[in-house]
């Protein structure tokens, strides 16, 4: 492990040394907090509870830098990352100042602002274990900043307190972008891959050089791993990375000219992961392996990009993650815009030899619907408006840097323990899905797309007490012998293996969407209805709340994300029904991922289609056909008004196949096909899709 250190540190040396002596002088300045009066209370207690906070994040930095960190014992190595997270553990957080109500309760009209301050220096956590001094040293100088205005009584206000804020996120703005896109493209910046590579992956002490928060599932995880085959962890890693590679088949596109592979996944998984790293290693490819952000300039709230562990809260991530609100004027929107820009610039040639992400998500974890709390920050309509458009011009200007057609991507899953007693059987039975024979689903599947492609409009119709009733209207085939309307979606860039999809032509796709309870990017909806018409969202309502508006407002910050309506960018019929199975055997359906979930009956995502930014890149099934169902009218923008053909996310919300009682396709003359009645396949040559093991 000294190493691991080594070459991180060395990376960092010149960067380091040019920012110690502020560093020093920040860490002796908010020591002192403790010792002195010249801060009315309770001020005085939040800046004494963030100098204590600040000298946990200094020793874990200085034990990395000297290489103590290395030397502790396991016992000392948890004790550690026990006390940078306890704070805002459950049992905790009703008394802490990352808490918004608590911190608004203390210290009033401070309160949401000085809590939003605690939540950045929390991100420090991470740079403290990478070595990085110059984010450390940035977000102390911002503490004493406050500290020492504090220190006037009765002259400082809310406003010049938020100014300071401000400012340190604008003027720094730049080198945040910098460090995130090293962290991404460069594949010289090795301090998580070394951890995967170089560890000693029986010793659990390796978990805790990440600086992430470790519980019980990331330990058993990766005891669990350490206790399989090495045959079963190799096919595991195999089928990952072989996904990855058959996806750019799919795509069409030249593998052999990409350089750079970036793997996403989450702590626990490092078995599985040497081996993948090894393998695109082997075929000449260099790696990158980055964390998700921590930084309030670069966090997002749901999916996580990047490498992660078990939330220490939820609760305490869902109350931050409209932090940034309190910044977000069209000066920080040009401020992100130019970072970015110089960041991409910076890094133009590995984004050009950028093959794409090779993701391994998690399912499993301990079920969570939020509290809406007044005292955290809110977006107001102006402010989402200008993320929404700033989030589409950073998509958009990517485009400059890497082409989509170029690229590919592979999804998988696998459970946590925090899944149940029956976790060793639900992992066993998650690689058998990961695992399921492509030539055998490919045939059944080019059933239902030869059958699908007979018709004009599908319907959907849900049973029992499922409300949906749904007409998704398809694209006219200009020359049935050569186009087809479904992609027959096999195991590369989305395993497991079971799925037909197209996006719908939007004019007559009508409706009602429900299910009755789904959990969607880590987050609870029960009896979530959605209404369309010319395949945009009319109406929406969860039962999530008791009041109806603060349901709708949870619906149109987490799924709209903050869109006045979405079209349906995605018609898709799952048809993996061992994926199925298995979560009506371990009563985990809640608990799937959307990547299994979506498999297990029909879905419908709302955003962008999934040929988002490649639409004009021909693609076709295994049996020759062209899929020209690439566009709708919302991405046909594209060509006239880009701003407006993109919404930067894509939602599937699937029907499981227990509450559909039909889908049938619509054909011109009047007449019906029936493909699955009662949740089960009916259609001559795709029944064996029925068969769950």
């Amino acid at each position: 492990m000294e190493n691991i250190r080594m070459r991180t540190l060395e990376i960092l040396k010149e960067e380091n040394e040019g920012i110690r002596e502020r560093y020093e002088l920040a860490k002796e300045r908010i020591a002192g907090f403790k010792q002195e009066v010249s801060v009315r209370e309770p001020l005085r207690d939040y800046f004494a509870a963030m100098a204590d906070f600040i000298a946990l994040v200094t020793k874990a930095a200085e034990a990395v830098h000297s290489g103590e960190l290395y030397r502790m014992g396991l016992e000392e190595l948890s004790g550690l990352n026990h006390a940078l997270y306890e704070d805002i553990l459950p049992e905790h957080y009703g008394t802490s100042y990352g808490n918004p109500s608590y911190a608004a309760q203390r210290l009033s009209e401070y309160g949401q602002l000085l809590s939003a301050v605690y939540s950045e220096l929390r991100s420090l956590t991470a740079c403290a274990f990478e070595g990085r001094l110059l984010p450390v040293t940035w977000a102390m100088e911002l503490l004493v900043e406050l500290y020492n205005c504090f220190e006037v009584e009765g002259d400082y206000t809310l406003g010049e307190a938020r100014e300071a804020l401000y400012y340190y996120l604008h003027d720094y703005m730049q080198g945040f972008y910098m460090a995130s896109v090293r962290e991404k493209q460069d594949p010289t910046y090795t301090f998580a891959r070394d951890i995967i590579m170089e560890s000693g992956l029986s010793d659990p002490r390796y978990l805790y050089y990440f600086g992430e928060y470790i519980t019980d599932n990331e330990q058993r995880l990766a005891g669990y791993l350490d206790s399989l085959p090495e045959e079963t962890v190799r096919r595991m890693a195999f089928t990952y990375v072989d996904g990855y590679v058959r996806g750019f088949q799919v795509m069409g596109a030249d593998f052999s000219v990409k350089e750079i592979v970036n793997i996403r996944y989450v702590i626990g998984f490092e078995r599985m992961l040497r081996h993948a790293v090894a393998m695109f290693e082997n075929m000449g490819k260099k790696v990158t392996v980055h964390r998700a952000p921590t930084y309030l300039s670069a966090r997002s709230y749901g999916r996580k990009d990047g490498y992660f562990s078990t939330s220490a809260n939820p609760q305490y991530e869902y109350d931050h993650r409209n932090d940034m609100a309190l910044c977000y004027d069209k000066k920080m929107q040009k401020a992100i815009l130019a970072a970015a820009k110089a960041a991409r610039e910076y890094y133009r040639p590995e984004y050009a030899a950028f093959a794409g992400p090779a993701v391994l998500e998690v399912f499993g974890q301990p079920e969570f619907c939020p509290v809406n709390k007044k005292e955290a920050v809110c977006r107001d309509g102006q402010v989402t408006e200008r993320m929404l458009e700033t989030g589409r011009e950073l998509s958009l200007r990517l485009t400059d840097y890497v082409k989509p057609e170029e690229t590919s991507y592979t999804i998988i899953a696998f459970p946590l323990p925090s899944i149940g007693e029956k976790f060793e059987e639900i992992f066993a039975g998650t690689i058998r899905l990961n695992t399921l024979d492509n030539d055998a689903y490919k045939k059944m599947q080019q059933v239902l797309v030869d059958a699908l492609d007979s018709g004009d409009r599908v319907r959907v119709r849900g049973a029992g007490e499922n409300r949906t009733d749904m007409v998704v209207c398809l694209h006219e085939l200009a020359d049935p012998v050569r186009q087809t309307n479904f992609e027959n979606c096999t195991a590369d860039v989305n395993i497991p293996v079971g799925e037909v999809f197209t996006s719908p032509v939007l004019a007559g796709t009508d409706g009602v969407l429900h299910v009755s309870r789904v959990f969607l990017n880590g987050l609870e909806y029960r009896d979530l209805e959605f209404t369309f018409s010319d395949g945009m969202v009319t109406d929406y309502r969860c039962a999530n709340f008791p009041d109806v508006q603060e349901s709708r407002r949870y619906i149109f910050e987490n799924i709209l994300h903050g869109h006045e309506t979405l079209p349906i960018g995605e018609f898709a019929i799952g048809t993996n029904m061992p994926a199925y199975e298995m979560g009506r055997k371990y009563g985990i359906f809640s608990k799937l991922p959307i990547l299994i979930a979506e498999k297990t009956g029909p879905h419908f995502a709302l955003g962008d289609t999934c040929y988002k930014m490649s639409e004009d890149h021909a693609v076709f099934n295994p049996d020759g056909k062209e899929i020209i169902a690439r566009d709708n009218e919302v991405s046909l923008l594209r060509k006239t008004d880009p701003a407006k053909a993109y919404m930067n996310c894509h939602t599937d919300i699937t029907i499981p196949y227990n509450e559909i009682a039909e889908i049938s396709v619509l054909r011109p003359d009047g007449t019906k096909r029936v493909l699955i009645r009662d949740g089960r396949f009916v259609i001559e040559g795709a029944q064996g899709l029925n068969v769950s093991a």
